[in-house]
């Protein structure tokens, strides 16, 4: 299975999206970690749900519904927050804390396919479904406890803010991108 390349490309990705105008540079109320934490306690939250089911079709819909959250939030990380955490990085381990993040959303892109294949009904399903859990909320928690922190410090809430809001208008993005099943699902949700 190839490996996918995410370093150099999300960089100019980022770049490109801001300089086409389709991520504005207008400033958020909101600064870019929290918005990101928001997605973690959303995601962690669908995650005890799923961990918890019984009924296969409810775990058929939650396992949608997190690789859904989970694919936007990886994404808009590592569109905007990382490409602009490693510009500000100012250490080594500062940048290692950078590619360790790609490479667990790499682990988390391996599997996920894994537990989708197996039956909702089968007895690895829990199991599965455990192992997804405790690998996005060791992530999570090292991205709170490690690399958020260091970018506020290295960033400065007005560029957090900016970001926040590049953020937010690709979230909006995705969301009209986003096939129309997926949003029609979204609303009756709400």
């Amino acid at each position: 299975m190839p490996v996918r390349k995410r370093s150099a490309s999300n960089g100019g990705n980022a770049n490109r999206s801001r300089s086409n105008g389709r991520s504005s540079g207008r400033s958020s109320q909101t600064d870019a970690i929290a918005l990101l934490k928001q997605d973690h306690a959303n995601v962690k939250k669908l995650l005890k749900r799923l961990e918890s089911a019984e009924q296969p079709d409810t775990r058929q819909e939650l396992l949608q519904t997190v690789e859904k959250e989970i694919k936007i939030h990886t994404q808009l990380e590592e569109e905007l927050f990382y490409p602009a955490f490693r510009e500000a990085t100012r250490t080594k381990d500062d940048e290692e804390l950078y590619f360790e993040a790609l490479e667990e959303h790499h682990v988390v892109d391996m599997v996920m396919p894994e537990i989708k294949a197996i039956d909702a009904d089968d007895e690895t399903f829990s199991a599965k479904a455990k192992v997804l859990k405790d690998l996005i909320e060791h992530h999570a928690e090292e991205e709170e406890t490690q690399m958020f922190p260091k970018a506020k410090r290295l960033m400065g809430m007005e560029q957090l803010r900016t970001l926040g809001g590049q953020i937010e208008t690709r979230k909006a993005e995705m969301a009209e991108e986003a096939p129309p099943s997926s949003r029609s699902k979204r609303r009756r949700a709400a």
